[in-house]
């Protein structure tokens, strides 16, 4: 079923065309996602799709019955609620379905309805028709659905009171996300769903997304992401929109063999249009010729020429060199502890780079990454521990945030400000290696997007050639081609890097030591990101066997009296939860039986029994509720024996 069809879409700004006769469709359950450069006009095209802008030309079909969901880059929720009330939100419909279903059951236990045969039927017929929808809806089930995406989302029950005011900006974008994925769309759009998200969240999310229900549009610079939701691929380039089918892996290989075919024919046709205009200028001004000449010249203006297959997208182009290498012990980390003022954030860490490393630092949000890379180049105080700096070592930071561009000038300016012996012609041509060309150079920095921000801060680093990297998420704002570009960079850089990055793509390239911080210290993998969650795992696997050959060897009588012990705890909790089992399918029996008594029609008038079984059904179900509770406290405590 064909869910959302574009029609030759035509966009422009400024008389500038920025999507010209786009073509995309999306099914059932498809999972398309846009790419192209930053600028291409993939957010531009989202917003039309989900009717946030105009189209100039086209058509945007979706079928009436289709709810559509969308959520835009930096998205984010305004709102005095608390966090658990403004998920509610979204279920406000089956709320107001809940209230209307405790209503009808109070009006059919009041005399006045019931001993209205007419008024009776009336509302038994409405109660059971909104029954039924309110089942069909998840109305015994959303609740639960909250909680497990609010967990993947990482919010947990002691964050639900939390007002949604005094939440971080990260934290608000999560929660704008939650909000749109229990909303289930018919097609869910989403730009960038990835900011803002940790290695482990991105991974439920990727989850999450492969078993959605409904169709999915995506704009995401997440090559790891991609490979494993997608399954088309429409790419946005000089205004033209082209489908690939599979993921993003298999669209680069697709891409690649496109342009080997089109490079081909475009220089035949180019062979071909040089032969033309040489006949054309060596016999127009011949009588003899002259005639078939003009021929040829009709010929090569009627005729559509192809476009370069490169065409006049640029790309940068730059590479980090260093004055001095530094020596091979480059950094000593001994117990260290970070944090802010007196606030510890992990602790506990010790680390030894050698000349030459590769070094990923991962964990969750919050852990302490980017403060440790700042404890490291002293912009934050090292709370406790040791930190030894090998010989030569000269450290280049890239901040995530873009905090080392601080000037208020030009982006010229910036550069000549911190290289102020460097002529002009020399930082034009550097800043044009970063694509900074024209009146972009003239740009004010704090006007700049977030992806000229990151490329001036590259400018920048570069121009420092220092021996040691220390970048914090430096994929950040940078769209595919420049990720790539920026990879290639550094894999020919011959000196150190230390990166905290969420991009998985970007850390399998690059690592070849990854350290997972926590709250209590650091483990070191010595590989790149897939080494990591293979040797994670077994890891696990290992400890888990470790510790059942540990309680193996304990000595027989502790072990017995252990035992023991343990037996009889199981025993009780387990006779416990079977007098409670026992006892709630007693209930439901009786539920059920006086629910069947309820439909018999010989005490249909007799409003007077009817609402005498409808209370019993009522104390009942109360006592049935209050032994499911105690029911999942025992299976708590016994799981945790």
């Amino acid at each position: 079923m064909i869910i959302l069809q574009v029609n030759g879409l035509t966009k422009s700004f400024s008389g500038t065309d920025l999507l010209e006769n786009v073509r995309l469709e999306v099914q059932h359950r498809d999972r398309v996602a846009l790419v192209g450069r930053n600028g291409a006009g993939k957010s531009t095209l989202l917003k039309i799709i989900a009717g946030e802008l105009s189209a100039d030309e086209g058509d945007i079909i979706i079928p009436k019955d289709i709810r559509v969901g969308y959520l835009e880059q930096h998205s984010g929720i305004d709102s005095e609620l608390t966090i658990w009330d403004e998920v509610m939100t979204v279920f406000a419909p089956l709320r107001q379905k809940e209230e209307r279903l405790r209503t009808l059951e109070h009006q059919m236990a009041e005399p006045s309805v019931y001993e209205d045969a007419d008024r009776y039927a009336r509302v038994m017929a409405e109660y059971d028709e909104l029954q039924i929808a309110f089942k069909e809806a998840g109305g015994y089930q959303f609740e639960a659905d909250a909680r497990s995406v609010l967990h993947g989302m990482r919010f947990y029950p002691e964050d639900y009171e939390k007002p949604v005011d005094l939440l971080s900006g990260g934290q608000k974008t999560r929660l704008a996300l939650a909000r749109m994925l229990l909303s289930k769309p018919d097609l869910l759009i989403l730009d960038e769903p990835t900011n803002h998200l940790d290695i482990e969240t991105l991974n439920w999310l990727e989850r999450y997304l492969s078993a959605y229900e409904g169709a999915i549009l995506i704009v995401s610079h997440d090559r790891y992401f991609l490979d494993k939701v997608v399954t088309t691929v429409y790419e946005v380039s000089r205004r033209k929109v082209t489908k690939y089918s599979g993921n993003y892996s298999t669209y680069l290989d697709e891409k690649a063999k496109n342009y080997e075919r089109d490079q081909k024919l475009f220089e035949q046709e180019q062979d071909e249009r040089a032969k033309l205009e040489e006949f054309i200028q060596k016999n127009i001004a011949r009588a003899s010729t002259s005639k078939m000449a003009k021929s040829r010249r009709k010929q090569l203006e009627r005729r559509e020429w192809m476009d370069s297959p490169e065409g006049d997208e640029k790309s940068a182009n730059f590479s980090f060199s260093l004055d001095r290498p530094s020596g091979n012990d480059v950094l000593s980390l001994d117990d260290v502890k970070i944090g802010y003022g007196s606030q510890p954030v992990s602790e506990h860490i010790s680390v030894r780079v050698y000349k030459g490393d590769r070094v990923a630092f991962v964990g969750p949000n919050g852990v302490g990454k980017s403060t440790l890379l700042k404890t490291i180049v002293k912009r934050n105080e090292l709370l406790d521990g040791d930190i030894r700096y090998g010989t030569n070592v000269q450290f280049g930071y890239y901040d995530q945030n873009q905090a080392t561009l601080i000037g208020s000038g030009t982006v010229l300016q910036e550069i000549w400000d911190d290289w102020p012996m460097m002529n002009e012609k020399d930082i034009r041509s550097l800043l044009g290696r970063f694509l900074f060309t024209g009146d972009d150079i003239e740009k004010h920095v704090t006007s700049l997007s977030g992806g000229e921000k990151a490329r001036l801060s590259l400018a920048q680093l570069m121009l420092e050639k220092s021996n040691t990297l220390i970048l914090d998420e430096p994929t950040n704002h940078l769209d595919l081609d420049s990720k790539e570009i920026l990879e290639n960079a550094l894999d020919d850089f011959p000196g150190t890097i230390l990166f905290v990055s969420h991009d998985r793509y970007f850390i399998n390239r690059l690592a070849t030591k990854v350290i997972e911080l926590s709250e209590h210290g650091a483990v070191e993998y010595l590989g790149d990101y897939d080494y990591y969650v293979e040797k994670k795992t077994e890891m696990e696997e290992i400890a888990a066997v470790t510790q059942v050959e540990q309680r193996e060897k304990e000595p027989a009588a502790k072990k017995e009296n252990a035992g023991k012990e343990f037996q009889r705890q199981e025993r009780r909790l387990t006779r416990a939860i079977a007098e409670i089992e026992k006892k709630m399918e007693t209930f439901d029996d009786e539920i059920a039986e006086l629910q069947a008594q309820l439909l018999n029609p010989d005490i249909a008038n007799d409003h007077v029994q009817l609402m005498e079984i409808q209370r019993r059904i009522d104390e009942l179900q109360a006592t049935h509720d209050e032994q499911a509770e105690e029911w999942l406290m025992l299976q708590d405590e016994l799981e945790n024996l």
